[in-house]
Order: structure tokens, then sequence, then C-alpha cells
């Protein structure tokens, strides 16, 4: 029997020599580092361990730990007691890890990479494009951060510390060595030198997580309102740390644009946060993945493209342009003097809000609801990026949930009096509901099995296309191409569809649930409720520890939400 007779036994003898064939070249790879399996078991989930190592796995632990907490008494020093442990401190103590952590990565780069069989392995569910995309667009606006800080920084050298221009400077060479580091190395399981990478991976990780605290600290000092009248000695430490930020306070700039820079760069510190959480990320997928050796070579290939959908995209748009406007309107109002405008910009803050998280939690559990119907298998194996990628999404959730659960007891307590606390809330209530239908939603997509795309109809016209070739070649023709492409769009199942459609919208309200609380909007200070019911001492550390948990969950759950829209 002929191919054209039967193209359904030809595309299964076509899968089973691509099996074999794939088969074939994964045995001569394990052959290949055959020599040092001695020390080597293999796991239930398919990855081979090295023992004799697992040792380096606490010594790089040990490292992250201790970088940690002793960077966390120095920027908690630099707040509570600024007098005695300065910005200077802290901006050296981060100049003191961005070094060696860059010579690390150039040390990777230049010897460990090159060493045979450095690299046998790649974990093609580590550093998708869109991640790595991310992360560059956020390295370029932490870039021009940077950049805004030195030239405000020069403006001060005349009177403050050279610490000022030199941190900038040190952190921008920082992000464009660690941005093209990731994006070339971030799939990488490395089999040589293990406790050097896995140490040096570890460091990368605490400069990351210490930048991104010592920003959303100064952030959060930065956007928290104090109340007039309050002389206690830990919030007159924070009003001193806060407007010694820029150096002492007798120091002039030397020339009057030094307000323009410093306004521009404070406005930018949402993108270096999320950069560095980005790259922490991405760092730790590839300590997990030292001494891995993978046994699926084959990427899924997922293509991004809006064919099939049209509600979910169009009604996140909506979303997020309303929000865009009620933002704008809030900021401007909330500033106000007049307190009737204040209450007018907190109505329209809540009522806006509410219907975004409302219609988020109605589509998420039509979401669920479709999971149930569709009934498709879990991803099987250990997956790295996946186990990080929930891990942050629950972590996370925590923050929102925190400051939810905090208004809620407050607003209860002192009585319901007035819309503006009506709505308050509404709006904690809500939101504590979205947050947990919405990560049900999220890591069951993140679980499950993606489609896999029939392929027997372009293999069948590739088998004609190559038995055509050969026989103009019997007859003395040559053509330079030996394959047909056939294109046929089919419509997607209304399951996947819909599934599709949530994801768009949830997408993109999750952005503007992020650009909100990012770019400044706090109506957790605007409305006195929460100081009036824990005292502003208390609440402030509720807010600026609690939201800033919550501002990373919105960016992390538009990147999860990106990979479920891909997988439907």
């Amino acid at each position: 029997m002929s191919v054209k007779d039967d193209p359904e036994s030809a595309g299964v003898q076509i899968s089973t020599v691509h099996a074999g064939v794939h088969a074939g070249a994964h045995a001569g790879l394990h052959g290949l580092t055959g020599q040092r399996s001695a020390s080597i078991a293999l796991s239930s989930g398919g990855v081979w361990q090295d023992k004799s190592s697992s040792w380096s796995w606490m010594l790089s632990g040990f490292l992250l730990m201790n970088v940690v907490i002793l960077g966390c008494a120095l920027v908690s020093g630099s707040v509570f007691n600024a007098l005695q442990v300065t910005s200077d401190h802290v901006q050296f103590f981060l100049i003191a890890l961005m070094i060696p952590t860059v010579v690390w990565m150039i040390f990777y780069k230049v010897c460990t990479f090159r060493e045979d069989e450095a690299v046998l392995y790649k974990d093609v569910h580590a550093g998708p494009v869109w991640l790595r995309g991310g992360l560059v667009l956020f390295g370029v606006c932490s870039l021009i951060m940077d950049v805004f800080k030195i030239a405000l920084y020069v403006g001060y050298a005349h009177c403050d510390s050279p610490v000022k221009i030199a941190f900038p400077v040190v952190q921008a060479i920082f992000t464009l060595v660690q941005t093209y580091f990731l994006w070339l190395h971030a799939r990488d399981c490395v089999q040589v030198q293990r406790i050097i990478t896995r140490c040096g991976l570890m460091l990368s990780l605490a400069t990351n997580l210490m930048v991104w605290m010592t920003a959303v600290t100064d952030e959060s000092l930065h956007q928290t309102v104090y109340p007039s009248g309050n002389v206690s000695h830990s919030s007159h430490s924070l009003t001193v740390r806060a407007s010694a930020s820029n150096g002492d306070n007798n120091c002039e700039c030397s020339y009057p644009a030094c307000s323009i820079f410093e306004d521009a760069y404070y406005y930018l510190y949402p993108f270096n946060i999320e950069y560095s959480l980005f790259a922490s990320a991405m760092a730790y997928v590839m300590w997990k993945n030292v001494g891995r050796v993978v046994d699926d070579h084959q990427p899924h290939e997922h293509r991004f493209h809006l064919r099939d959908v049209l509600v979910g995209p169009v009604g996140g748009l909506v979303v997020l342009v309303a929000g865009l406007a009620t933002f704008v309107v809030y900021e401007v109002d909330v500033a106000s003097d007049e307190q009737q405008k204040k209450e007018a910009a907190l109505t329209i803050y809540y009522i806006a809000n509410m219907v975004t998280v409302a219609l988020m939690t109605g589509v998420t559990v039509a979401g669920c609801v479709i999971y149930r119907l569709e009934r498709r298998e879990h991803a099987l194996g250990k997956n790295p990026t996946r186990s990080l990628d929930v891990g942050l999404l629950m972590g996370a959730s925590m923050g929102q949930f925190t400051v939810s659960y905090f208004t809620i007891v407050a607003v209860l307590a002192l009585g319901v009096d007035g819309t503006v606390n009506a709505l308050n809330l509404a709006l904690s209530v809500l939101t504590v509901a979205e947050l947990l239908v919405q990560n049900v939603f999220i890591i069951e997509g993140l679980r499950r099995e993606p489609h896999h795309e029939s392929r027997r109809a372009s293999v069948f016209s590739n088998l004609l296309a190559l038995q055509a070739q050969e026989d103009r070649r019997s007859s003395g023709v040559l053509t330079p191409r030996g394959s047909i492409t056939v294109t046929a769009h089919k419509p997607l199942p209304w399951k996947r569809k819909l599934l599709k459609e949530i994801s768009a919208f949830l997408l993109l309200s999750n952005i503007i649930l992020w650009i909100m609380p990012a770019f400044g909007a706090r109506p957790q200070f605007d409305n006195p409720i929460g100081t009036d019911f824990y005292q502003f001492n208390m609440w402030v550390a509720v807010v600026n520890v609690g939201l800033p948990f919550g501002i990373f969950y919105r960016m992390h759950s538009v990147a999860s939400l990106f990979e479920v829209y891909l997988k439907s």
C-alpha cells in the first residue's frame, strides 16, 4: 500500500521513526555523561540528582539567608534610625553585592559555560520568550531611572556623598549584565562547577531581593501620608528617613532641574521593583536546575495570536481605559484641600474598582466551571518553573488578603456609616472573593496539559511533496524546495475559545489593578478609618508591608494568565 492510499499509516510510521531517533539521541547524550554516573541516582520525576554535591545546596542557601538577613537589618535601621544607619550605608552594601555578582556572571559566561559538557540540557519551561521580554522591558525602564538618579545626584555632588552617584552607575551596569546573562542562560541546566554556580546564583538572587526591598521601602515612604500632629518617635524617624533620602537637608542642588529628575525617577520605581522580582524568579529556577538532567527535550510551541477571541480583549481594554481615567481623576481630586472633593474621589475610586473586581470574579467562576467540563489531564513530572509560579502566586496574594481583612475588621468595628465606608467594606469583601477564585483558575490552568494541534494533514502534504520531488529528480528535474505547506484554519472549540476570552480579560484587568497602587493610589491613607482604628504606626506597617506584595501579585498574575492563555 502506498503513502497516498493510507495517510494515517504514513503518519504512524513517521511518528515511530521520530520516536526512535529521539530515543537514540537521548541515549547518546546519556552515554556522553556515563563517566560521571557513579554518584548519580534516578529520581521518580525522571531527573538525575548528583548526591555527592548535595551539601552545596545548603552552602548556597546559607549564603542567601545571611545576605538577606543582614540586608533586612540595614534597611530597617535606615528607616527607624536614619541618623546612625543612613541611606549611604545601604547603597554601599548594595554596591558590595552587585560588583561580585557581575564578576560571577562574566566568569560563568567566559569559563563555566564554555567547558566541555557544561550545559548538555535545557529546561524548555524556564525563561520563555515573553518572560525574558518583560525582563528586558523593565530593565530598560530601570536604566532610565538610573540615568535620572545620576543626573539628580550630580547636582548634589558638591555637598553630598559620592556613594549617591556611584550607586546608580553600578546598578545600571548590573542591570545590563544581568539582563544579557538571563536572556541567554535562563534555561541552562549546568553540569560543571556546581558549587560555584549555585553560590553565584544565590548571590544574584540575594542581590535582586535586596534591591527590591530597598526600592519598595523608598517607594512606600515616599507614598505614605503622615497625619498632622503625629510626633511619636517612630513616625518622626520615618519622616527623617523620607526627607533624608536625597542627603542632608542643608544640601541644595546646583541646578534648578533637580526636582524634575527626582519626580521622574520615583515614577519609574515600579518598573525597577518588577525587574528585580523577575530576575529573582529566573535566578531561582536556574539554581533549581543546576545538575538537573531533563528528559523532555521537545518544547511545547505556543504561538500568540488573538484569532478567534474578541470579547475578552475588548472588555479588558474597556476596563483598562476606564481604570486609567479613574486613576487620573482620583490623583487630582484626592490632593484637594476640600473634604468634599476627597470623599468624591474615594467614592469614584471604590465604585470603579468594585465593578472591575466583580466582573473579574464572575468570569473567573465561569472559567473554573469550564475547567470541570473540559476534563483535561494534568501535566506530570517535576517542573521548577510551575512550582515557583504557584508558590509566588499564593504567597504574594497574602499581602492583598492582609490589607483587605484588616480593612474589613476596622470598618465593621467602627460601624458602616456613610457611603465611603460602605463602599470600602464592599470592595474589600469582593477583593477577597476575587483573589480566591482567581488563584484557583490560574493554578489549575498552569497545571493542565497544553493542547497539541493535529499535524496529520501537514505531514501527509509533506510526504506527497517529497514523493513528487523524487519523481522530478528521477526525470532530471531538480527543485530547490521539497515541501508544500497547506494552511487550514479551524475555529477553536467553544470551551477553548471561552477560556482564551476569560484569560485575556483577566490579564488586562490585572494590569489596571497593578497600575493604580504601583503609581501612587493610596486610598488606605486617604481614607482615615484604618488610622483611626489601628493607630498610625500599626496601620502604616500593615499597608507598607502588605501592599507591595499585592502589587507584585497583580503583575505575577498577568504573567501567569498569559501562559494560561497560550495553553488554552
